[in-house]
């Protein structure tokens, strides 16, 4: 696969003008967009409804256009492919892969995005995506050969990303509500981190953590014992960090 563009330069410049760029690579770009279903972390995956690996799992994402920057690219695949769109999700850069084969159609270089959200819409497949769906992550990684591509290895980075991130920032606050109680964000924790943690240290850790959660005048009203509400505060690290189990 080859690409070919022309470039226009300022007539001061040392290049010709005249003379084509060539790119032996295209850009494209791929989304790990992760939330919590069913009380388990999932993923949004599409089934690819085009050569290659037509019927097969895949990351939302798609080629970059000529005046696109990347953000914008992950926007629109994103809302092209699933009907999502990025207005309430946090999205972040992830890594960029560029392995000289890891696409079958000729040399493709992507930026892989972050995308966490408390909830996802009902999927909407749309362009070459003939469904869109949420899939545990567990079950999306259970299979070497369940995902196209090298998504498999990009998904895996993602979930790594976050798990890393709600050690030292607030990033888990993503995955809630513009409200929430502390024993939901310690269910967030659990979810991520595949883990229990005791709540009662749970509890005194974030809300002694300075910036991490701004207590509310409100409290939850959903049957059992009312529970003080919570928004995110301003810190954009954790001090001290909230140290993720290790296993043994």
């Amino acid at each position: 696969m080859t690409i070919t563009r022309r470039l226009s330069y300022r007539q001061d410049d040392d290049y010709d003008s005249a003379v084509p760029l060539r790119l032996n690579a295209a850009v494209a770009v791929d989304l790990v967009v992760l939330t919590i279903w069913q009380e388990r972390l999932a993923v949004l995956l599409v089934e690819r409804g085009v050569a290659p690996y037509r019927g097969g799992l895949a990351l939302p994402g798609g080629f970059v256009l000529e005046n696109e920057d990347l953000p914008a690219a992950a926007a629109r695949e994103l809302a092209e492919e699933t009907g999502v769109t990025v207005d309430h999700v946090h999205l972040e850069q992830l890594a960029t892969y560029g392995a000289p084969k890891r696409d079958p159609r000729g040399r493709v270089v992507t930026t892989a995005y972050l995308a966490l959200a408390p909830t996802l819409p009902e999927p909407v497949p749309g362009t070459d995506a003939a469904a869109a769906r949420l899939v545990t992550v567990t079950d999306a990684m259970s299979d070497p050969t369940r995902l196209a591509f090298d998504h498999r290895q990009i998904l895996a980075d993602g979930v790594e990303r976050a798990r890393d991130k709600l050690e030292y920032s607030p990033l888990a606050t993503a995955f809630c509500g513009n409200e929430f109680t502390i024993a939901e964000l310690r269910r967030v924790y659990e979810t991520v981190w595949d883990t229990t943690l005791d709540p009662r240290n749970f509890h005194r850790k974030v809300t002694s953590t300075a910036g991490f959660v701004t207590p509310t005048d409100r409290m939850t009203r959903q049957g059992g014992r009312p529970a003080q509400l919570f928004t995110r505060g301003d810190a954009r690290l954790l001090h001290p960090a909230m140290l993720r189990p290790r296993a043994d």
